[in-house]
């Protein structure tokens, strides 16, 4: 039987696929990725000097990565700069001690900017230091120039590792180039110049036009390349001869300014023929797309309706409850203790004069009342009576207070959902790569027929994933009925985009005026595919367990349930990262703890539905509570070609 030449080529597509889709051959790609990122961005230079661009991108990071950034950044310095590198060497060393020791916490992002600050001290109390040790004679603009961009780097990078923006690709392009452009495996090669070819021909011009710029700051040749990219990438742009005569437009641009500058310098040409010929096999990446102008009408609206809302939140933030008339109340119990009393008119005590602070104390016998009052035992009768009134109007006050705080928050959330909406239509970027793909497992048990666990996962936006456990307290119907309706409202908040603190005050706002406080407890974890972090949100839930080498890490503490207070009702919030095939588990309050994770615990690669199901049954003995067991772990997605 003869076979085909199309069934061997898609026998090799299928083997290519399977091979793209091996999470062995990823991890292997990003070990070489990260090592040569740090060995090439050590060779920047600026005034023959190096510079701290792999510092950036090291306190930019976090994780494993940090220590291939740092070791192939120190061979870097070593191999380019020989003993002039030693400084570069004390950059790394120091930036990855402040990536493992911060990279991935909390503090991160209340303060963005601490990694750039913590750079550019590093560099400035090096420079420091080798001035007046080593007696380094690096120029005071230098110096002042590496601490700067030690800062504007770290930045950058931790932009770029996150999202995708124009702008900020469009900067590491340049600083990529800056760095290629001290690259030369031949004397009559250099990478930069490759580099920026392939970004004239394939790219947009703010980046062919930085790249040009990187070049000329780098001073290695005296053409201005800044000129030549530019030039060649708006010859690209023109409407008329044939697109493959553009790839050419590099090399040609530079043999005319090169003429006009009356500088000779050929070696540059051969690295702007290898760019473009590489550049054909990339697809070219337009400018900035146009946004329509239904999509800027809408953003207007959005704008507004947010703004609307906002000056709604301040408005009633400032209004104030008038205070209570205690002295009224004290009147009224003297009128009615003194308006039939015989003696009234001839009593010389004034008891509508009393203090308002009887109000506030235990009366007691009567001891704080006028002396010579011939009615004590009524007047005491009113004004205990007086003092039950006080408690009903306040609490009458208190509730109307939350009820009030209620709506100025959800006024608040409103506000910033759909300002955060209009930002996202303004954002012209490509949408975040999903590197990874959920895997989940439940194993529930229930007491009684009707289940108060409630366990939902599902996706959200922007490559968003969550896990959602509603442990509704106690058993039997009511639970189930509590624990389905706080799941499904959670549900549709969390998928159209709603935040989650925001999603899960609103439920706690709706048990508190409803009278629910405790009915229901609230496990929910957030998932990036893009990033590989997840976020654990808990309020009144059970603690949850990170597994990582078989050793279970508590994650979480017992907090109060939502619906106690509306002002002060607050969840938990835990970060961690699954990026290294860690197990989350979610655990209700009848399915055991970590002695019961130790125990169900056999090997790393076991499915999740084995160990879900396996903690279930080691946990659930008992039976006297309803039990669930949410496993998640997250998985290399498969490479789509």
């Amino acid at each position: 039987m003869m076979v085909s030449l199309g069934v061997y080529v898609r026998r090799g597509q299928r083997r290519v696929k399977r091979l793209l889709a091996d999470p062995k051959l990823h991890a292997a790609v990003q070990f070489c990725a990260y090592l040569l990122a740090g060995y090439l961005l050590s060779a920047a230079s600026l005034s023959s000097r190096p510079q701290p661009l792999a510092l950036g991108l090291l306190c930019a990071a976090s994780g494993w990565p940090c220590v291939l950034l740092a070791a192939g950044s120190m061979v870097g310095y070593l191999v380019f700069w020989g003993a002039a590198g030693s400084q570069g060497i004390v950059w790394i060393s120091l930036g990855l001690i402040a990536a493992v020791l911060l990279g991935g916490r909390r503090i991160l992002e209340e303060a963005p900017l601490l990694m750039s600050a913590l750079a550019a001290l590093i560099v400035a109390a090096t420079g420091l230091l080798f001035q007046v040790w080593q007696g380094d004679d690096t120029p005071i603009v230098v110096y002042l120039l590496r601490i700067g961009i030690a800062a504007v780097t770290t930045g950058l990078f931790s932009v770029a590792l996150v999202r995708r923006d124009p702008v900020i690709d469009w900067a590491v392009c340049a600083l990529a180039v800056l760095a290629l452009a001290q690259v030369a495996p031949f004397p009559w090669l250099n990478l930069g110049y490759i580099a920026g070819a392939v970004l004239a021909c394939a790219g947009p011009f703010p980046a062919a036009a930085l790249a040009g710029l990187a070049l000329d700051l780098a001073q290695i040749t005296a053409v201005p390349m800044t000129a030549v990219l530019s030039l060649a990438c708006l010859l690209r742009l023109l409407p008329w001869g044939p697109k493959k005569l553009y790839y050419g437009s590099p090399v040609a641009v530079y043999l005319l300014i090169m003429s006009l500058c009356g500088v000779w310098d050929l070696m540059p040409a051969i690295g702007l023929v290898a760019g473009s010929a590489g550049a054909i096999f990339i697809p070219v990446t337009p400018n900035l797309s146009h946004r329509r102008g239904e999509t800027g009408v809408a953003q207007v609206r959005l704008e507004m309706a947010s703004g609307v809302l906002n000056q709604a939140q301040q408005l009633l933030r400032a209004v104030e409850e008038p205070p209570v008339d205690e002295a009224a109340l004290i009147a009224r119990a003297a009128e009615r203790a003194c308006g039939s009393c015989p003696c009234r008119k001839t009593c010389k005590e004034n008891p509508e004069e009393m203090p308002t602070a009887l109000l506030h104390k235990p009366l007691g016998n009567g001891a704080d009342l006028p002396k010579g009052c011939r009615k004590a035992g009524r007047l005491l009768q009113e004004l205990r009576r007086s003092q039950e009134q006080l408690r009903l109007i306040r609490a009458d006050r208190d509730r109307r207070q939350e009820y009030h705080w209620a709506v100025v928050q959800q006024y608040q959330f409103l506000s910033e959902y759909l300002q955060d909406i209009s930002d996202a239509l303004a954002q012209r970027t490509t949408p975040p790569r999903q590197w990874y793909q959920p895997e989940v497992a439940v194993c529930t048990a229930s007491k009684e027929p009707a289940n108060g666990d409630r366990c939902l996962w599902f996706a959200g936006v922007e490559c968003r994933y969550y896990i959602l456990l509603c442990d509704g307290m106690g058993t039997g119907e009511e639970a189930a009925r509590e624990g389905k309706r706080t799941g499904s409202m959670l549900r549709n908040l969390l998928a159209a985009g709603y935040p989650p603190e925001y999603a899960l005050r609103t439920i706690n706002n709706l048990c508190a005026l409803q009278g629910k406080a405790g009915a229901v407890t609230i496990d929910l974890a957030e998932l990036r595919l893009d990033t590989g972090k997840a976020t654990i949100y808990k309020w009144g839930a059970a603690p949850s367990y990170l597994i990582s080498h078989g050793e279970p890490v508590k994650i979480g503490t017992a907090t109060p349930p939502p619906g106690l207070s509306v002002k002060d009702g607050r969840e938990s919030v835990e970060r961690l990262s699954l990026r290294r095939g860690e197990t989350l588990v979610l655990l209700s309050d009848g399915a055991g703890g970590e002695d019961v994770l130790r125990r169900a615990w056999e090997r790393a690669g076991e499915p999740a539905g084995e160990l879900a199901s396996r903690i279930l049954e080691t946990s659930h003995t008992d039976g006297c509570d309803d039990a669930t067991v949410a496993v998640v772990r997250l998985v290399s997605a498969p490479v789509s070609t």
